[in-house]
């Protein structure tokens, strides 16, 4: 029987091979535009490092992050939570999800002066501006993963006369928890993203604001610094929760 090791080899010699990949793929293109429009990966390395050993650069990634756990605890627990009432209740679900699927269609950024009206300028907007990108998705995946499971559940459920929330607990979420880390998954990123929209739009602080400054300089280098942090801190969160799911699929 192989050991584990033997098995992880493959999949980590495919993830080798990807990664080497990018880097000529990206060394080439730099060799082709030209440092003035893309910096190339020992240079963005090079100033993520310089970037990081300075406090003011961990004060924007704390501002970033301070906003993004709050988006995403409320996008995940809210998105979850509404996904299950309007997933048990049909009529609900019917009624709600095409309303949902056009407010999740409509641009965000359209949005941003209403945000702005509601929660003034401040950590406040950031966070329901990740919000409205993470919670619809996390939302409609939840409902539709209800929705999918097996009936032989809701009538186990009945039959032992469980309340609401022991139903929730004990029978609907175990049943559908691979399906809702698929949602998570997805909600994880876009609200990532909404927070720093926001941040980019109308903040002092943070790493979006940190982009749009560096933008406006045409500081390449601090751009490409910021969007390969940003890239590592999602790729691996992504990479755990892949991990967490496979575990589940195993069970």
């Amino acid at each position: 029987m192989p050991s584990l090791a033997t098995a992880l080899m493959p999949r980590s010699a495919g993830t080798l091979v990807v990664l080497l990949a990018l880097l000529v793929l990206w060394q080439g293109l730099h060799l082709l535009v030209g440092a003035s429009s893309l910096a190339s990966p020992a240079a963005t390395v090079a100033k993520l490092a310089s970037l990081l050993v300075t406090g003011e650069f961990w004060l924007n990634i704390s501002e970033t992050m301070r906003a993004f756990v709050a988006a995403f605890a409320i996008s995940l627990f809210g998105g979850i939570a509404l996904g299950i009432v309007l997933g048990v209740r049909k009529l609900a679900g019917n009624v709600a999800e095409p309303i949902l699927t056009t407010l999740y269609s409509i641009p965000k950024v359209v949005l941003y002066p209403l945000v702005l009206l509601c929660f003034g300028l401040g950590i406040s907007a950031k966070i329901a501006f990740g919000v409205m990108h993470g919670l619809i998705p996390i939302t409609l995946f939840s409902m539709n993963a209800i929705r999918q499971m097996k009936p032989v559940y809701r009538r186990t459920s009945q039959v032992m006369r469980l309340s609401p929330v022991q139903n929730a607990f004990t029978v609907i979420m175990p049943a559908i928890l691979p399906e809702i880390i698929s949602g998570v998954r997805l909600g994880f990123s876009l609200t990532l993203l909404g927070v720093l929209i926001g941040e980019m739009f109308a903040s002092q602080r943070g790493l979006g604001f940190l982009l749009t400054s560096a933008i406006n300089l045409g500081q390449i280098d601090t751009i490409m610094a910021i969007a390969l942090l940003l890239t590592v801190f999602a790729v691996t969160c992504n990479a755990l929760m892949m991990r967490f799911d496979r575990r589940l699929t195993h069970r």
